[in-house]
């Protein structure tokens, strides 16, 4: 394939410019070519070597061994008088036939498992949101999301278990994507990472709001600016909580949870009102916070401790009759309550 301007279009971009590869990011041959990004994916596809040099576009290094090779055959033919069409030729030509897809299919699976890496860099990750700004991954498909933007985001890291998932950072849910043509990519391609290390990396995204009020550029209230443990209150599952949970009415009338059709498990799908009931480090902070800092200034004093002073010695608690009973007992027998002369020693 080549470009407008007449130049050759590598593999890389060609391979995401492919109908159903649009969620795919252009992994860089900088990050390509450090062997600290490959490490361990050898043992993961067949014929690496070919499979790499497929994806950066780099020639064979044994083209002139099997000219050689093929001049060799040729000689040999030639000595015997038969068929004047070497034996070589026809060999290389069936053992590139055979083996083309197998490259290829290694290609595409060794550039799913870069690509899965990538995409968690600093690098990658920037481009991931490029691609998130643009709505690419599209939107979640519940209506009390207010359609908010999704992230691709697979439920394993190994290969040819699942199928690519869109994750929706408004209800805390995975759904397949609507269009059929990103069935057939494997979500080991992006991985478990990638979605929540997006959401640490950019806090600063407004996850609840729509299309709409991010091109309007509406201001919000100083409650959704509140931070609970490093994250926005506006951040942490907005198309959940009150309001945001489907009710089935009969005639206006609430269906009863008692009842056969009534809801079921609707509290999978609750948020707290207030904000600082989720600030659970706040809580432990100021629940142990002094017992902690106690301990802290005790070890700190017996640290600082000259070697000459007086030490305090800690008074051991005094064992319970029964269990130091138990301890005997276990004890007679042992090889470890031997005297010098093989004797078994009366505790």
């Amino acid at each position: 394939m080549s470009t407008s301007s007449g130049t050759p279009e590598s593999w890389i971009s060609s391979f995401c410019s492919l109908l159903g590869h649009e969620y795919f990011a252009e992994v860089s041959e900088e990050f390509i070519e450090d062997d600290f990004n490959l490490t361990g994916l050898q043992n993961q596809v067949a014929m690496y070597k070919e499979a790499l040099e497929m994806i950066l576009d780099v020639e064979p290094e044994d083209d002139e061994d099997e000219e050689d090779e093929e001049e060799e055959d040729e000689e040999e033919v030639s000595g015997d008088g038969r068929d004047g069409r070497p034996r070589g030729e026809r060999r290389h030509h069936s053992r590139t036939a055979s083996d083309l897809s197998v490259i290829e299919s290694s290609a595409e699976l060794l550039y799913g498992l870069i690509h899965q890496r990538f995409i968690c860099s600093r690098a990658g990750i920037q481009q991931m949101s490029e691609k998130y700004e643009l709505g690419h991954f599209g939107v979640c498909p519940r209506t009390n999301c207010n359609q908010t933007r999704t992230l691709p985001v697979g439920l394993s890291d190994i290969p040819g278990e699942d199928t690519v998932k869109l994750f929706c950072p408004s209800c805390l849910d995975v759904y397949v994507p609507p269009n059929s043509r990103f069935q057939t990519v494997d979500g080991a391609f992006f991985g478990r990472t990638f979605g929540a290390l997006f959401l640490l990396t950019f806090p600063e995204y407004d996850l609840s709001r729509s299309a709409a009020e991010a091109a309007a550029n509406l201001g919000r209230s100083p409650d959704e600016q509140v931070m609970v443990n490093g994250m926005y209150w506006r951040n942490i599952a907005p198309g959940l909580g009150r309001g945001k949970i489907y009710e089935p009415k009969i005639y206006g009338f609430r269906v009863s949870e008692m009842s056969r059709s009534g809801p079921r498990m609707q509290w999978l799908r609750d948020k707290p009102d207030d904000p600082d009931v989720l600030d659970e480090a706040r809580h432990f902070a100021e629940a142990h916070g002094t017992d902690s800092d106690a301990d802290d200034e005790d070890d700190d004093e017996t640290m600082n401790r000259p070697a000459g002073g007086r030490t305090s010695s800690r008074r051991r608690p005094t064992p319970h009759p029964r269990l130091s009973q138990r301890q005997r007992q276990r004890q007679n027998g042992s090889p470890m309550t031997l005297d010098a002369n093989g004797a078994e020693s009366e505790l």
